[in-house]
């Protein structure tokens, strides 16, 4: 029986920054993973000013200028600096906080959490055999989205993806140097074929700075989920019809999780993808997760290891305040409103929301009140009339205090 003050359950970004962060503050903290040692796979991208100030170089791969195509007429929407993190070089950093962590090899589920006593027994589950238990005063969920300590009934709206890797010369045809592609709307195929959906996708394509670049066909939220065989199949037509060539060899990325996770109970801490953090219009989640991981961990050690309850408000409040409770709430609006957009007005909508200057406020600051309501005023106003009609629908069942 290990005994500590913070058990941190999931070994993502998340988690590893949180952990590392906990135990420089002087609070015995575990780290538990099913597989701790395994290589992430994931590409990691993030608005700059979402970045904590001292993440090292080494942690960004490239630092492109996003645009944004546009549906309606095709042109191009500069949307300003971007970054896409260096998974390894990120992975390396998070790993050197973690020299007085207690990492441990197990998964665990809701069902071995168990309080008692003022403190937690939490039980390791391992591949064929039991793991250890530890006992915390205060657990932290940060296994991702969607989370295995607080699974949601029902299907949830995923953003799905699937993409290939393949040199940045192959693909000039669609990504010019120091460049990324945020969103192309545009429709992959002249003729949408027999068997596919009539759902729009969009490509979405960064450098990874090291002479490759990631073409990814995706569907930006849908309920449920669009299948991954479909999407690759119109990555393909998309491709082909650009000239692009994908060596028979390339890397695949496949991305599925949800966006519409609704906020949880305040035990166990949800963090990262898990509270959830993952904007809705993007799926972004890593760069607020380095960035409050400190912050988190500071509100935790004023309380820990004498108070538990105390930490655990402390971290609600630290982690919603008033503000992103409120653009937490908006952020799911706008979600319905897309999900409930019939199809062929989708990428009429996000002409609208491009076409306008504040689409970026609505894509960071999960506290930006102001900046949130300025951009969804952008995008009404900037919207065609049928869009506008569905969007004043929309609104007029949005209810304030909803999850």
């Amino acid at each position: 029986m290990r005994e500590v003050d913070v058990l941190v359950v999931g070994g993502g970004p998340a988690g590893r920054a949180l952990a590392g962060a906990c135990a420089g503050r002087g609070l015995r903290t575990a780290l538990a993973d099913p597989a701790p040692g395994r290589p992430w796979s994931a590409t990691y991208c993030a608005w700059p000013e979402e970045l904590p100030a001292d993440l090292p170089g080494s942690a960004v791969a490239a630092r492109p200028v996003a645009r944004a195509v546009l549906p309606g007429t095709g042109g191009d929407r500069d949307l300003g600096p971007y970054a896409v993190l260096h998974t390894a070089g990120l992975r390396a950093h998070l790993d050197s906080r973690l020299g007085e962590v207690t990492v441990l090899t197990g998964r665990t589920e809701s069902c071995d959490v168990r309080p008692g006593g003022g403190r937690y027994r939490v039980r390791l589950r391992r591949t064929g055999e039991d793991g250890p238990e530890v006992t915390a005063a205060l657990v932290v969920d940060a296994t991702g989205a969607p989370s295995r300590l607080r699974p949601v009934a029902g299907a949830r709206a995923e953003q799905t993806a699937y993409g290939v890797v393949v040199p940045a010369a192959a693909a000039t045809a669609v990504l010019a140097p120091g460049e990324a592609v945020f969103m192309d709307w545009r429709s992959p195929a002249a003729v949408r074929p027999a068997g596919w959906t009539d759902w729009p996708t969009f490509l979405y394509a960064v450098p990874y700075g090291d002479g490759t670049v990631l073409l990814e066909e995706t569907s930006l939220a849908r309920r449920p989920g669009l299948p991954l065989p479909e999407l690759r199949e119109r990555l393909t037509a998309r491709l082909a019809g650009l000239g692009v060539t994908v060596p028979r060899d390339a890397p695949v990325e496949r991305v599925r999780f949800p966006v519409d996770t609704p906020r949880g109970p305040r035990h166990p801490v949800p963090f990262g993808a898990a509270t959830p953090l993952v904007h809705p219009a993007t799926g972004f989640s890593v760069a607020p997760a380095l960035r409050l991981a400190p912050e988190l961990a500071t509100a935790l050690a004023h309380h820990l290891p004498g108070d538990a309850a105390a930490a655990t408000a402390a971290a609600h409040r630290q982690l919603w305040s008033p503000s992103a409770r409120a653009v937490h709430r908006l952020r799911r609006h706008g979600l319905r409103t897309v999900l409930e957009l019939p199809a062929p007005l989708v990428p009429a909508f996000f002409d609208a929301f491009f076409s306008g200057r504040s689409g970026r406020a609505f894509l960071t600051g999960r506290d930006d009140l102001s900046g949130t309501l300025a951009g969804m005023a952008g995008v009404f106003r900037a919207a065609t009339p049928r869009v506008k009609a569905h969007m004043l629908r929309s609104a007029s069942a949005f209810h304030p205090k909803g999850r």
